[in-house]
């Protein structure tokens, strides 16, 4: 069965994936906090207000994943801003999500340095993500 993104549901399978998967290894380092990820606002996809996917991760276990209102996603010390198109590009695997913020396809908050030093992590979040049977709005 696949699961619309973004929803609870998502995010629920995402968490699980995340925990079986290669990212444990690579994400091992991370002690950061939580990392956001913001699906801008777009009313034509009937998305009327931006999502936040609120990931609490620390040294390779995503001890949450849920959605949450903008306050509580904005405490995150990473919030990564996308537009629907570019999050759907990177869980298909045709963007990198750390090229995408150098290149500014993607926007954040938060020192970007720190996130440099974590490309396999991120390159296994994005292979996790594509474990999720996934349904696109669009």
């Amino acid at each position: 069965m696949k699961l619309k993104f973004p929803s609870p549901e998502w995010v629920a399978k995402y968490r699980e994936e995340l925990n079986a998967g290669p990212w444990k290894e690579s994400g091992k380092g991370w002690t950061y906090g939580p990392i956001s990820f913001v699906v801008k606002k777009d009313e034509k996809l009937g998305i009327n207000e931006d999502i936040y996917l609120w990931l609490d991760i620390d040294k390779g276990f995503c001890k949450e994943a849920k959605i949450v209102s903008k306050e509580e996603g904005e405490k995150a010390p990473f919030v990564i801003y996308g537009d629907y198109a570019r999050w759907k590009q990177i869980i298909n695997g045709e963007l990198e999500p750390i090229k995408a913020l150098a290149q500014g396809k993607l926007q954040l908050k938060g020192n970007l340095a720190t996130i440099v030093k974590f490309v396999k992590a991120a390159e296994d979040m994005v292979k996790t993500a594509q474990k999720v049977p996934t349904e696109f709005i669009d």
